[in-house]
């Protein structure tokens, strides 16, 4: 029997303890091979969950677009922790093309229990929880993420879903404008910002009144949520 990959969710700040449940922490412990986003990162983390053994002696290999590697200590029965670097592997994340290799081949991947800021935004969004879409990353080019916006601002009048998407912090204020130059007036808009940090802050408002705010978002770690108000 091939060992398992488990995918570990890593905080969004703080510390692992206050983000990671005991269970989930316990199963952390018993690993010793681990296929991550970032070595130093990775090694940090594990430091912090309280590894019984030395940092050092454990196997931490960071994830390639090849991921035959891991996949053979897999078969060769061993089990793998994928880290992402912040959040839920796989999700927005490269640890993705590892959990589509290991269910191709049968291995079979354990979902460990922790912190999502897709799910964390939408539940203090006041947005439609029934019904939502998570869109990844928008266009970098002005006019074709002008063009997406819009598209998606039309998805969620039709199918009456929230739409959910994220950027690279160092791009927040340029979406952030795109969408307030995009959207109509009456469409609803959550920022959630720097999730389960001392500053966290998540605010929903129309389209309208953000244009009034002068708000700055800067390069904090920040999820997207919109909601056409077309109910």
């Amino acid at each position: 029997m091939a060992g398992i990959l488990y995918a570990i969710p890593t905080p969004l700040g703080g510390s692992a303890a206050d983000a990671l449940p005991v269970s989930a922490l316990n199963t952390i412990r018993t690993l010793r091979y681990f296929a991550v986003e970032n070595a130093k990162t990775a090694r940090a983390f594990l430091k912090e969950v309280g590894m019984p053994c030395a940092i050092q002696d454990l196997d931490i290999a960071v994830l390639e677009t090849d991921v035959s590697q891991h996949i053979r200590k897999l078969q060769e029965k061993h089990s793998i922790g994928l880290l992402s670097e912040a959040g839920c592997p796989a999700i927005a994340d490269p640890g993705a093309a590892l959990v589509e290799a290991a269910q191709r081949e049968g291995i079979r991947v354990a979902p460990l229990v922790g912190p999502s800021s897709i799910v964390l935004a939408l539940m203090a969004s006041g947005l439609e929880g029934q019904r939502f879409a998570f869109c990844g990353y928008l266009p970098r080019e002005a006019d074709e993420r002008k063009k997406k916006i819009r598209e998606l601002e039309a998805r969620s009048r039709r199918e009456r879903e929230t739409q959910i998407f994220i950027e690279t912090p160092y791009r927040n204020d340029v979406l952030f404008a795109s969408l307030l130059e995009a959207s109509s007036d009456r469409t609803l808009l959550c920022l959630a910002t720097d999730l389960t940090l001392p500053d966290e802050k998540i605010e929903t408002r129309s389209v309208a009144s953000w244009r009034t705010s002068r708000h700055a978002i800067g390069k904090r770690p920040t999820v997207f949520l919109l909601q056409s108000a077309n109910r």
